[in-house]
């Protein structure tokens, strides 16, 4: 509840909308399936693109001659847009309509996609992705609550969300296969082109078999709190990405910084103010709360991010196929699907503390093993090192949405969902943004010093198409004797920059185990 005693639009009255089913829909358990299937899909493809995208980022770095800052790019401007547009579109379906708000969700989500596919340059590319991020945005909430509103049984509406979990976990599972059969075969255009006929599909679907629904308590959106965080956000992301590229001491990045700062400070200051806030500030004073809420952060900063993080490290740092990179992703994958299962057991003998402390214990025990991977030959330890990575992320993967909603009465169900999306789409973001930074300046430093060690003489656009990703081309200035030295420099500086980051992602995970650890310590569940 707001202030004003009235509830603002969250993402729980997404997922769960007050608005009765249809009777047609109660009445055929066949199209009820339908329903599921088709709404699932739309949520599947968001997913899908997000992290098939991950794995033929490198490949998209040679052929678009795009810097490592576009590369970035492609991945934060999709997941900028996507959380920024969340909860608008929410509003938006519940009140013109949710089938409508979907297919259109649908049109937009394949416009979009062809323009990624057919993007002549990584500027036009992650422009149209940011395009394609808000379109995301308009496929998954409609199909959150058309699920929710086709089934109001307590019993059909759990098997329901059971089946869209198992969807989303084998979409997580197949996408990095799929992405590295795409990238091998058809080249990473088609990683975009390929959502074009799935969407044909989609619409058709959704327009046979999807009753029309509204929200007939309509409430109204915080647009103001929504342009200042999302300004704060972008803030935060143009100087992670870009800060490295141009210097920490530049102008612009002080004008950037300031101006974050500033729209930070409005949004703190209108959320304070308006009786229909994005966030109920008064929320963090609860110490398991906010334990709950960092540790949604630091899943999602620190594994659910190496989606597309692995990606890269396996094609530049490891020199494989991007096939391979996709199959070497299974692993990771395949426990991040499994481990949630296992932590609903351990959920059965241990809190939600204890739980999410363990969690992140293994997510920074499965960090500091790769950093041991990057400096074997042998592909053994990488694959352990990642199983376990996975590990820990899956056991986070269900607790940290309980944990943050069994910490508030259930009156404010749906503000904390809300806040918990947030973090986890927040956490992503910066997270790979961050990493990022830290990849790049890592690499940059011991190219420099191999180079300068080994007595070459190179452009700056050698170090430049290293970061990127592009090897093939920063070799193609030299002669066959000096890329046979280049090379090695590079892929070694690719291993020592991922090293960096994977030790700030334990780091992190470590010291938000902590933090969990103190801020729980008196968490009571609540009623």
């Amino acid at each position: 509840m707001s202030a004003a005693g009235h509830p603002a639009p969250r993402l729980q009255d997404i997922i769960l909308p007050t608005a009765l089913p249809s009777p047609a829909l109660s009445a055929s358990p066949s199209r009820d399936r339908a329903v599921l299937l088709v709404a699932s899909a739309g949520c599947a493809m968001t997913v899908l693109d997000a992290n098939v995208v991950g794995v033929v980022l490198p490949a998209i770095a040679r052929d678009l001659n795009a810097s490592f800052a576009d590369i970035e790019w492609v991945i934060s401007a999709y997941v900028l847009c996507f959380a920024a547009m969340l909860l608008p579109a929410g509003s938006i379906a519940d009140r013109y309509g949710r089938k409508r708000v979907f297919k259109l969700g649908i049109l937009a989500f394949a416009a979009t996609s062809l323009f990624c596919g057919l993007a002549p340059s990584a500027t036009v590319l992650y422009l149209a992705r940011a395009g394609q991020g808000l379109s995301a945005a308009f496929l998954l909430a409609p199909a959150l609550a058309v699920i929710g509103n086709a089934f109001h049984q307590p019993e059909a509406r759990n098997r329901a969300w059971a089946a869209w979990g198992g969807v989303m976990g084998l979409t997580m599972v197949l996408a990095p296969l799929l992405g590295g059969l795409i990238g091998s075969l058809l080249g990473w255009r088609w990683a975009f082109n390929i959502n074009l006929p799935i969407c044909v599909i989609l619409y058709l679907a959704a327009c046979g078999c999807i009753d029309e629904s509204r929200e007939p308590d309509n409430r109204p959106l915080d647009t103001v709190g929504i342009l200042f965080f999302t300004g704060s956000m972008f803030s935060a992301t143009w100087l992670l990405i870009v800060g490295p590229a141009i210097g920490w001491r530049s102008p612009a990045v002080a004008i950037v910084a300031v101006l974050g700062l500033l729209c930070l400070s409005a949004f703190l200051r209108s959320q304070s103010r308006n009786p229909h806030p994005l966030v109920e500030l008064g929320l963090f004073r609860s110490k398991p709360f906010v334990g709950a809420v960092i540790a949604m952060f630091a899943y999602a900063s620190t594994a659910q991010v190496m989606a597309s993080v692995l990606p890269m490290y396996l094609q530049n740092a490891r020199g494989q196929t991007v096939l391979m990179a996709g199959a070497s992703m299974l692993p990771f994958a395949l426990a991040m699907l499994v481990f949630p299962h296992v932590g609903r057991r351990l959920s059965a003998r241990l809190d939600s503390r204890g739980v999410l402390s363990i969690g992140l214990a293994v997510v920074a025990i499965g960090n500091l093993l790769m950093i041991l991977a990057t400096r074997q030959a042998s592909g053994y330890p990488l694959i352990g090192s990642m199983a376990i990575l996975g590990m820990g992320g899956g056991l986070l993967n269900g607790e940290t949405q309980k944990a943050i909603m069994s910490t508030l009465p259930h009156g404010r169900s749906g503000m904390a969902s809300g806040i918990s999306t947030t973090s986890r789409f927040t956490g992503i973001l910066l997270g790979f943004s961050g990493f990022g930074a830290v990849l790049a300046s890592s690499i940059h430093h011991y190219a420099e010093a191999a180079t300068q060690r080994a007595g070459l003489h190179v452009a700056a656009s050698y170090y430049d198409q290293v970061i990127a990703g592009d090897l093939d081309r920063a070799m193609a200035a030299y002669s066959p004797a000096v890329a046979a030295v280049l090379m090695p420099i590079a892929r070694d500086s690719y291993a020592v920059g991922f090293a960096s980051a994977f030790a700030l992602a334990a780091a992190m995970a470590a010291a938000c185990a902590l933090a969990v650890q103190l801020l729980m310590r008196d968490a009571r569940p609540a009623r």
